[in-house]
């Protein structure tokens, strides 16, 4: 396959994903991940201003909902207490506030949002049966260095084949992780040059094309098409962070945003290491 130079900004990344749309078939879903790997590797953090600041947003409670920010950001920054690896409990207690963001969305997302639901508790699963036995496989799933070490030495991944092991679900997460970040980042954006902002709707396929659809067969992209532009308007995603406007949700959704890309480069990386990046 021919190779594909990218600049580093999504934006020019969904621009080629229209452009190469014409193409049919297994040419194009291999130009989809070509397009969404070049893409990570070469603009993988969020921009450098958005590191926190002694200033920087300090969460509370939002009364009334499920989805709380305060809480997903207090378990990214306890995933990443390991210096070069992700906590998994942690981890999937983040995803437990994610999926409350989600199903916040209305059933238009229940879809993907079950699909993650079932991933996050098989995994939890495979760690919670590790730990209930000898105290040397109580660590095997405490991280997911130990995780891939535990799980590459037992022979339990497979590169060819699909199986249900702890690597294979986490990378589907990872991979979902990455959408909800790219949407996250368009929320945070405030009006271009021409005061245009850009839709929920927008943002979710814009970022679905870059972080799923690669990995997606042919008719659940155009599904996933159609579904994204059912979601609420802008307003109500600025109330799921218990803000009133733009201008008090752009601090907030960087917080998150940066929490979340430093969990998200850290397990790239470790499945990188093991080439992990595209289990069956």
């Amino acid at each position: 396959m021919e190779t594909v130079a990218l600049p580093g900004n999504h934006v020019f990344a969904l621009a080629w994903y229209q452009q190469a749309s014409h193409v049919c078939g297994k040419q194009l879903t291999q130009n989809l991940k070509q397009a969404s790997f070049l893409l990570f590797q070469q603009n993988p953090l969020a921009p450098p201003d958005w590191v926190e600041s002694d200033e920087a947003w300090q969460p509370n409670e939002c009364p009334g909902q499920s989805f709380q920010a305060w809480l997903l950001l207090e378990n990214l920054k306890l995933s990443m207490e390991d210096s070069n690896d992700i906590l998994l409990e942690p981890y999937l207690q983040s995803w437990d506030q994610l999926l409350n963001f989600m199903d916040s969305l209305g059933s238009v997302v229940s879809f993907f949002s079950q699909k993650v639901k079932e991933k996050v508790t098989l995994l939890r699963e495979q760690s919670i049966r590790h730990s209930t036995g000898a105290e040397g496989r109580r660590e095997a799933y405490r991280t997911v260095r130990s995780m891939v070490e535990t799980e590459l030495k037992e022979e339990v991944v497979n590169f060819s084949h699909r199986t249900n092991s702890g690597c294979r679900t986490l990378l589907r997460l990872h991979r979902s992780l990455l959408w909800l970040k790219l949407l996250l980042e368009g929320l945070a954006e405030g009006p271009d040059i021409h005061g245009h902002q850009r839709t929920p709707g927008e943002l979710s396929r814009d970022a679905y094309r870059v972080a799923l659809a690669p990995h997606h067969p042919w008719f659940l992209r155009q599904a996933a098409e159609m579904v994204f532009f059912a979601l609420p308007d802008r307003q109500y995603f600025l109330k799921l962070v218990c803000v009133q406007s733009q201008n008090e949700a752009t601090p907030i959704l960087r917080t998150i945003i940066r929490a979340l890309t430093l969990v998200h480069k850290q397990t790239q990386q470790i499945l990188a290491e093991n080439d992990m990046l595209e289990l069956p």
